[in-house]
């Protein structure tokens, strides 16, 4: 089930999502340009190792690391693949505008950050002896998906059901998409194997359960988010 599109309006032009969106493109075609040693040395210098943020051990003084806790924030900006930035920037596209219409600029800039942390800490203290770099916006994305899901429970979203050679578009609520997903990261979070490689799932839960319940904080004194539009299941 891949999200498409949602129908919720907005009442301003998401300037921050648009700008979340132009940095990690960036940045991702920062890493391309780098050499294959430099390359590595950037996900190692930029990126989260949880073991060195605990100060459990520490990086190599040729690979010019930075302070292990600003990597909690420059790791949400680097991406390991054309796929896993392609991935991040849909999800964020689609749901991050309505997000950030409820908020506004600044406090979607914080709450975007703060739940990115608290993604890359659950993942830390989930494998707090790893030396695996992780990286990624998959974090804050989820704290995105989190307060979306709080919001416009109800909200018309466009999805790709992939089955085979057999493809169908369908419009279902959202929170059918985003409860699919969330249980997708809480089965994953549950069987992966603790400091292993690939996908960070505590990153995932972790910021998820962070958007649910920072969002209604965030939002207060903010004018209510607009209603959305009726839907099939209505």
């Amino acid at each position: 089930m891949i999200p498409l599109h949602d129908d919720n309006p907005t009442r301003h032009l998401p300037y921050v999502t648009i700008g979340l969106i132009g940095l990690c493109c960036a940045v991702y075609l920062w890493q391309l340009a780098a050499p294959g040693p430099e390359a590595e040395r950037q996900v190692y210098r930029f990126g989260l190792i949880p073991s060195v943020l605990l100060g459990e051990k520490s990086l190599p003084v040729r690979l010019d690391p930075l302070a292990p806790e600003l990597t909690v924030l420059t790791s949400m900006f680097l991406h390991g693949g054309l796929l896993h930035l392609a991935g991040n920037m849909l999800y964020l596209w689609i749901f991050g505008n309505n997000v950030e219409d409820a908020l506004g600029p600044l406090r979607f800039t914080v709450f975007y950050l703060l739940t990115g942390t608290v993604a890359a800490l659950a993942q830390t203290l989930s494998a707090p002896h790893s030396t695996i770099p992780m990286i990624g916006a998959s974090g804050a994305i989820s704290g995105i998906l989190g307060a979306y899901l709080v919001l416009h429970p109800r909200a018309n979203v466009l999805v790709l059901i992939w089955l085979g050679v057999f493809s169908q578009l369908v419009r279902v609520p959202a929170f059918i998409v985003l409860g699919v997903y969330l249980l997708l990261q809480v089965v994953n979070a549950a069987t992966a194997q603790a400091g292993q490689g690939g996908v960070a799932w505590f990153a995932h839960l972790g910021g998820f359960i962070a958007g649910l319940v920072l969002i209604k904080p965030f939002a207060i004194g903010r004018p209510p988010a607009l209603g959305r539009r009726r839907g099939p299941w209505d």
